[in-house]
């Protein structure tokens, strides 16, 4: 059991935003004077927009290079394939975690880094529906994510696909998507006319995945909707399967960063 962590509250998104990703531009910076690279572990969705948008301002401040930078997604939807198992959704689906790494993640990076100098195509990282358990390996042998950006569930505390129920020592794996993660997803893809859309499958890295390769882990929760998400992360002393994002409180270095609208009264002052 380890102490609940108290939350850094921030008067907006966007401030919180600024300042994790002032953290993870030093990183990258340094991890290109030492001349190795940097992971960045990413999920999609509206929670850490705020830091993706501020850390391409930064770039563009600093000049920063991020040719050595890795970009390690969580999870994708996945579909039934012809030939039995599963696929990813077409990658260019409003909802493919894919799309949104390339449209909204590397594409404006790179145009703040400008030629030469932005994240290589080979450098996105997905857990892939054949094989979830090869990126276990693959992360392994990168020697971890430096810094993964975490996010909760606002309805049942799922973090990447991993839905309530999900054991501690869970990998990378294909999940059945919980109905109250698929309803959350409608907020998030507006595009989907009703939840019936909402794919009922997801390929993703496990609670495990996430606790032991990361190096440093920071949960961001924005907005009044997600009141609960840090009640139940604040209250945490290990991890709840009945709400996955607890996972944080096993995680090295971790940190919550939540803004005044997310915040529990007792945390808000």
């Amino acid at each position: 059991m380890s102490a609940p962590l108290s939350p850094r509250v921030f008067d907006s998104p966007g401030e919180l935003g600024e300042t994790l990703a002032h953290e993870i531009a030093d990183g990258i910076a340094e991890a290109g004077r030492a001349g190795h690279r940097y992971v960045l572990g990413c999920p999609g969705g509206r929670s850490p927009k705020p830091v993706y948008d501020a850390l391409s301002a930064l770039t563009a401040e600093r000049g920063l290079d991020l040719s050595h930078l890795v970009i390690a997604m969580m999870d994708e939807y996945v579909v039934p394939a012809p030939d039995g198992g599963y696929q990813d959704v077409p990658h260019s689906a409003h909802n493919s975690c894919h799309r949104f790494a390339t449209e909204e993640i590397v594409a404006p990076l790179n145009e703040a880094a400008g030629p030469g100098r932005g994240i290589p195509a080979r450098s996105v990282w997905f857990p892939h529906p054949a094989d979830p358990a090869a990126y276990e390996q693959q992360l392994a042998e990168a020697g971890g994510v430096d810094l993964f950006i975490l996010a909760s569930g606002a309805s049942d505390g799922h973090i990447a696909f991993n839905p309530p129920g999900s054991p501690e020592d869970s990998g990378s794996r294909i999940t059945v998507l919980a109905d109250t993660t698929r309803e959350d997803n409608l907020a998030t893809f507006p595009d989907f006319a009703s939840i019936d859309e909402v794919p009922r499958h997801g390929v993703t890295v496990g609670v495990r995945t996430i606790v032991a390769h990361s190096r440093r882990a920071v949960m961001v929760v924005h907005g009044a909707h997600k009141r609960e998400a840090v009640r139940r992360l604040t209250a945490a002393t290990g991890y709840d399967p009945s709400w996955p994002a607890t996972l944080l409180a096993l995680c090295k270095d971790p940190a919550l960063y939540v803004d005044r609208a997310a915040a529990t009264e007792r945390h808000a002052a």
